[in-house]
């Protein structure tokens, strides 16, 4: 089974685990990426990005021979696409990296082959990847149109883990396999058999590509009433943490911690989809998505409230959530840029114990400096606490006792 290998297109935050669980098993993988720089360092079995365990997995894989990296696509009995998809001005679905991805794989396909779809998208993607390698490849037959006997089978599997656990759940987590015909789905879900312990549910392509659209607003929804919530408590005076903590007491009650905002590439933008394909109905998705995504901006009016002159703010955390590096769509950064440009003569030094650089938002601002967490404890007179790393227990409470101190995780309470 699978003796060409596996091609997987993209060596992100999703594909590089992915590749390296699967050369696991003993399938050889070609792992596909237009960043030379992390072809290169996945060939020298090492990892651009931080997530436990990767860096393991992906060295024994390539040191084994089962995991190799290139910038061009090969043939493979499995294509797996994990490629961003993200919004363009006003919410959009941007699906040209799946288009290109698509494209890129069409001219390595025989007959037999498997295509899966694994980044998160609206419905009706999967079946556009079967029209793009049409067009690309009149001479197969695609499952759109020959839904009897493709010489070609597109499925979608979206992913559902979470950053900072990802090696853990691609295993243990259960897998929607949707396919654009049931023996589409069939054979993809050959694959996750290889190595997925949860159970693998098989449904059509829209449906898988809508599910996984609705736990990532389900998430958002959630999230949106704690960061509603907090808004409400600093009105009226509360602490929103006791409220949490005594609300949660209830058996069917589980209020979430309310937060700077929400980051990563899934529940900040997945919403939106959803909002998209039906504007008039997704009242409540829609508002939760504008919730969240307001929250950095209260956080920095906060900051400048209790921020004095002259005096310099530490910016705690960079990443979208604890103990990654993973920056995308992070509201951490959000709010440095937003304070940068409010305050342009004030000093603001970020810590991310997890980077080496500031991320392209923020690396061309001259009042933005990367710093360690000593450093910017000692320099600043207001400490905001963006992300709860584990690293930033080592700051002395006694430190703080002088300073004004924002903390939008409830992290030193």
């Amino acid at each position: 089974m699978f003796d060409r290998g596996v091609s997987v297109i993209g060596l992100g935050y999703i594909g590089l685990p992915t590749s390296a669980v699967i050369a696991a098993q003993g399938v050889r993988v070609h792992g596909v990426d237009v960043n030379a720089a992390t072809v290169e360092a996945v060939n020298a079995g090492k990892v651009p990005i931080v997530e436990p365990d990767l860096d393991v997995a992906v060295a024994g894989a390539v040191a084994r021979g089962y995991l190799t990296a290139a910038t061009a696509a090969a043939p493979a009995d499995v294509h797996i696409l994990a490629v961003p998809t993200p919004f363009r001005e006003g919410h959009q679905p941007d699906l040209s990296y799946v288009q290109a991805a698509a494209e890129a794989v069409a001219p390595h396909l025989q007959p037999g082959d498997i295509v899966i779809l694994e980044s998160t998208s609206p419905p009706g993607t999967t079946f556009k990847v079967s029209e793009w390698i049409a067009a690309q490849r009149p001479d197969l037959r695609m499952p759109h149109v020959d839904a009897e006997n493709p010489d070609i089978h597109v499925a979608h599997c979206p992913e559902r883990v979470l950053p900072g656990r990802i090696m853990v759940e691609l295993i243990t987590n259960d897998r929607v396999v949707g396919g654009l015909t049931p023996a589409c789905a069939t054979r993809a879900a050959e694959l996750y058999a290889l190595f997925c312990k949860g159970e693998i549910l098989l449904t059509d392509a829209a449906s898988a590509e809508m599910a996984k659209l609705v736990e990532n607003s389900f998430r958002d929804v959630n999230i949106a009433f704690a960061n509603e919530l907090s808004n409400i408590c600093e009105r009226l005076g509360f602490d929103v943490w006791e409220i949490i903590r005594l609300a949660n007491r209830h058996p069917r009650v589980n209020v979430l911690n309310p937060g700077p905002g929400v980051g990563g590439h899934c529940i900040a933008v997945d919403p939106w989809f959803i909002v998209a394909a039906a504007p008039e109905e997704a009242v409540l998705i829609r508002h939760a998505r504008e919730t969240n995504d307001a929250r950095p901006a209260g956080v920095v009016q906060r900051i400048r409230e209790v921020t004095r002159a002259g005096e310099a703010v530490a910016c705690l955390g960079l990443a979208f959530k604890a103990n990654i590096d993973d920056m995308r769509e992070s509201p951490a950064v959000h709010v440095v840029a937003e304070l940068a440009a409010a305050e342009p003569d004030r000093t603001i030094l970020a810590v991310e114990p997890h980077v080496s650089a500031l991320p392209k938002e923020l690396a061309g601002l001259p009042n933005v400096r990367l710093v360690g967490l000593e450093e910017a404890v000692a320099q600043a007179g207001t400490i905001a606490l963006l992300v709860d790393h584990q690293a930033f227990n080592a700051v002395d409470r006694t430190d703080l006792d002088a300073k004004s101190v924002v903390d939008t995780r409830g992290f030193w309470r």
